[in-house]
C-alpha cells in the first residue's frame, strides 16, 4: 500500500517526489512514456532560477530525479494503463501490474502537437520548438517561422519579434481562429509577415543539426517553394495526457484537468500538478511549483486522516 503515487517524471512530478519523499511518504513515481517530460526535448534552459549560465533540459530533470531518490523516492519505468478512482485506496495499473495508493498526484504533462515529419522530429531542440518563451532568445537577429492560426500562434509570433529579425506566420488557411485582438496586434507588428494557404512539407537541415529553411506547399494550387528560416516554432496546440482519467476526473473540453482549488481535483485524495491542468503558463518553473503544492496537499490530506 503506497502513501503517494505520482504519475509523471517531468518538473512537476519530480518536484512532487522531492517534497513527498522528504515528508517520509516514500512516493512511487511512474515515469511514463516520455520519461523526464517535455524538458528532455529542450537543449538549453536559461530561465530556470538558480542557473546563471543555463542548464541542459535533460540534465535539469535528471538532477531533480537524483534529488528525489536521495530522499527515498522510487522511480518505475512504464506508463499507466488504467486507473480506478471510484474508492480508496485508488487502484492504478502500471502495464500489467496493479498497485494501490492512499493518494495520487497526476503530473502526466501535455504533449505538443507536431507535424509528424521525420526532419521535424530530428530537429526538435535544434531549431524546431514548441515553446517560444523557452527558446526564442537563442534566435536573436535571425529569421524564424511560426506555424498556427490561433491565439497561441499570434502570441508566440508577437513574443518572438523581441528577438528575431523577422517572424513568418505560416497557416494552412486564409482565415484565422485567433481572437480579433490577438490577430490585430500581430498584424500591426512590422516584423511579422504572413504566409497563408500553405503547409510545411519538409524542414532543412537534419544532417547539420540546425534549421536552415522549409519546403512549403500551397493548399490552393499545389505549388512548392523554399522559405529560408533559422527556426520553426509550432503553435498548433498541446494534448494533455489525461486519457485514462476520462469519466473519473473533471476534465475541460480540451482534456485538461479542472482544478477544484489549490492542487485539488474533484476526487478527494487525487491532486494535479503541471501541464495536465495548466494550459496558460506551461513553464518548467510553474510546473515545479505546482508539484510542490500537490505534494504538500497530499501530505496534509494524509495527516488529517491519522
Amino acid at each position: 500500500m503506497l502513501n503517494v503515487l505520482i504519475i509523471g517524471s517531468g518538473c512537476a512530478g519530480n518536484t512532487a517526489a522531492i517534497y513527498a519523499a522528504r515528508a517520509n511518504l516514500e512516493p512511487l513515481v511512474v515515469e511514463g512514456p516520455e520519461a523526464g517530460g517535455q524538458l528532455t526535448l529542450t537543449t538549453e534552459v536559461e530561465n530556470f532560477p538558480g542557473f546563471p549560465e543555463g542548464i541542459m533540459g535533460p540534465e535539469l530533470v535528471e538532477n531533480m530525479k537524483k534529488q528525489a531518490q536521495r530522499f527515498g523516492a522510487i522511480f518505475k519505468p512504464g506508463h499507466v494503463a488504467r486507473v480506478d478512482l471510484s474508492e480508496r485506496p485508488f487502484k492504478v495499473w502500471i502495464g500489467g501490474d496493479m498497485v494501490e495508493t492512499k493518494t495520487l498526484i497526476v503530473a502526466a504533462g501535455a504533449s505538443a502537437r507536431w507535424l509528424g515529419l521525420d526532419s521535424e522530429q530530428q530537429l526538435i531542440g535544434h531549431g524546431v520548438s514548441s515553446c517560444a518563451t523557452c527558446d526564442g532568445f537563442f534566435f536573436r537577429g535571425q529569421p524564424v517561422a511560426v506555424i498556427g492560426g490561433g491565439d497561441s500562434a499570434m502570441e508566440e509570433a508577437t513574443f518572438l519579434t523581441k528577438f528575431a529579425s523577422e517572424v513568418s506566420i505560416i497557416h494552412r488557411r486564409s482565415e484565422f481562429r485567433a481572437s480579433k485582438i490577438m490577430l490585430d496586434r500581430a498584424r500591426a507588428n512590422e516584423k511579422i509577415d504572413w504566409i497563408v494557404n500553405a503547409t510545411v512539407e519538409d524542414v532543412f537541415e537534419p544532417a547539420q543539426k540546425a534549421v536552415s529553411g522549409l519546403k512549403l506547399k500551397s493548399t490552393v494550387d499545389g505549388r512548392e517553394w523554399e522559405h529560408k528560416t533559422n527556426a520553426l516554432f509550432l503553435a498548433i496546440g498541446h494534448i494533455p495526457n489525461t486519457k485514462v482519467f476520462r469519466g473519473q476526473l473533471d476534465l475541460d473540453a480540451q482534456g485538461y484537468i479542472v482544478s477544484h482549488g489549490g492542487a485539488r481535483t474533484n476526487v478527494a485524495g487525487v491532486f494535479h500538478a503541471g501541464d495536465v491542468q495548466d494550459k496558460v503558463y506551461r513553464q518548467a518553473i510553474t510546473a515545479a511549483g505546482a508539484g510542490c503544492m500537490a505534494a504538500i496537499e497530499a501530505e496534509r490530506f494524509l495527516e488529517a486522516e491519522q
